[in-house]
C-alpha cells in the first residue's frame, strides 16, 4: 500500500467559539454566546498568536523534515491558523471539506447543561449508544467522521506517496485520526477522549518505520508554543463537545 513519509495534524488556535463556550460551560448557562455559524467562527487574539508559534516552529525545522503540502479545513477558524503558520513559507495548500469539524445538529451551540435540559431524550439515548455511534438529529456521529476521514486518508496516500503532509484541522479529526492510522479499537478511542484534551495549536503527527507503516512520533504537542513565547491554552480553556 501507498504510504506517506510524515503525517501531521494541527488543531486551530483558540477560537472566540472556545472563548464562549468555557465561558457558557462555567457560568451554568444552557446556550453559548456564538455571533457566527462554526464554519465562520474566527480566531480569538490569543488563537492567532498561538497560530504565528506554530509558524515560527515549522520555519525552524530542519528542511528534511519540512512539510511537503498542507491540506485545510474549510472552516474559518482553521483556514486562518494554517495561512498564519505558513506565511511565507511556500507550502502548497489545499482545503478539503472532510476535514471540517464533527457537526452537532440540533445540539449545536449547547452546553452539556442545555442538552440535558433541552433534549434529556436525546442525551439518554447518547448514552444508551455511547459516544462513538451518537448521531444527533441533524449532525454526525463520531463514526461518521471517521469514514470521511478514512476516504481522505486513502487519496492522500495515493496522491503523496512518501511525502510529508500537513494537515490543519479540529480536535476531533486527532482522536479519529490516531484510531484510523495506528487501529486503535473503539474502547482506546473512546479512552483517550475521556483521558485527553486536544490543546489548540498542539501538534499530533506519525512517520514511516522501517517496516514502511506510519507510527506515532508526537500526540497534542504544544512544547512549541512555550518555546516561541505563544500562551498555550488552558485545558479548562478548551471546549469540548456538549454531551
Amino acid at each position: 500500500m501507498a504510504e506517506l513519509a510524515t503525517l501531521w495534524i494541527v488543531r486551530h488556535g483558540e477560537s472566540t467559539a472556545n472563548v464562549a463556550a468555557t465561558e457558557a460551560e462555567a457560568s451554568g448557562a444552557e446556550l453559548i454566546d456564538l455571533a457566527h455559524r462554526d464554519a465562520d467562527v474566527p480566531l480569538s487574539a490569543t488563537g492567532e498568536e498561538q497560530a504565528r508559534a506554530t509558524g515560527r516552529w515549522l520555519a525552524g525545522l530542519p528542511e528534511a523534515r519540512r512539510p511537503d503540502v498542507a491540506v485545510v479545513s474549510p472552516y474559518l477558524r482553521a483556514v486562518r491558523t494554517a495561512e498564519l503558520a505558513l506565511a511565507d513559507t511556500g507550502i502548497p495548500v489545499s482545503r478539503d471539506e472532510r476535514l471540517r469539524d464533527r457537526e452537532l445538529g440540533i445540539l449545536d451551540g449547547l452546553t452539556g447543561h442545555g442538552v440535558r435540559e433541552r433534549f434529556p431524550a436525546e442525551a439518554d439515548r447518547r448514552a444508551r449508544l455511547g459516544k462513538f455511534y451518537h448521531r444527533p438529529p441533524g449532525g454526525e456521529s463520531w463514526w461518521d467522521v471517521a469514514l470521511r476521514l478514512r476516504a481522505l486518508l486513502g487519496d492522500l496516500r495515493r496522491d503523496h506517496e512518501d511525502r510529508r503532509v500537513l494537515l490543519f484541522g479540529h480536535d476531533a479529526l486527532v482522536f479519529l485520526l490516531r484510531y484510523l492510522v495506528e487501529g486503535l479499537t473503539e474502547a482506546e478511542l473512546m479512552a483517550l477522549t475521556r483521558d485527553h484534551v486536544v490543546a489548540n495549536c498542539s501538534v499530533t503527527g506519525w512517520s514511516a518505520d522501517a517496516d514502511g507503516r506510519l507510527s506515532p512520533d508526537v500526540f497534542n504537542d504544544v512544547a512549541h508554543l512555550h518555546q516561541q513565547g505563544a500562551r498555550p491554552t488552558r485545558e479548562d480553556e478548551i471546549h469540548a463537545e456538549p454531551v
